[in-house]
């Protein structure tokens, strides 16, 4: 079992955010060229209007959101407004690591993967499988 890199402070949205960035940096080229458009953003929590779209319980339920029109959904008269956006939410994050112990960085790879995975269109399900085979 690989050895726990918990580091000494919660880290901060900007760390946060400077480790989702090396996880996206680690990923393929290819996948990469696919993703380059989508904006990412680390947030506290899911802003109110998702909580209520997304029927959360508690704001600590969601860990990332996917927020755009997946690649199996796009045509071409995509407009401007048509950003794609992958958020990770920190608190929730944190919490699942304090309730898991799992590498927190790991946490934060799997989250930003699986939100990218929605880009693509591929379901929860799709991607639970996926995992399951690897």
């Amino acid at each position: 079992m690989p050895e726990r890199t918990a580091p000494v402070h919660p880290p901060s949205l900007d760390e946060l955010a400077a480790w989702a960035e090396a996880a996206y940096a680690e990923l393929p080229e290819s996948f990469r060229r696919l993703t380059a458009d989508i904006v990412f953003r680390v947030d506290e929590f899911p802003d109110e209007e998702t909580e209520r779209e997304m029927e959360l319980e508690s704001p600590f339920d969601l860990l990332g959101l996917y927020r755009g029109v997946s690649l199996d959904q796009k045509t071409g008269s995509a407009s401007a407004e048509d950003v794609d956006y992958v958020f990770l939410y920190r608190r929730p994050i944190l919490d699942y690591w304090c309730e898991t112990g799992e590498d927190l960085k790991h946490i934060v790879r799997h989250v930003l993967v699986h939100e990218i995975g929605h880009h693509f269109g591929l379901s929860d399900e799709d991607m639970e499988a996926i995992e399951a085979q690897a």
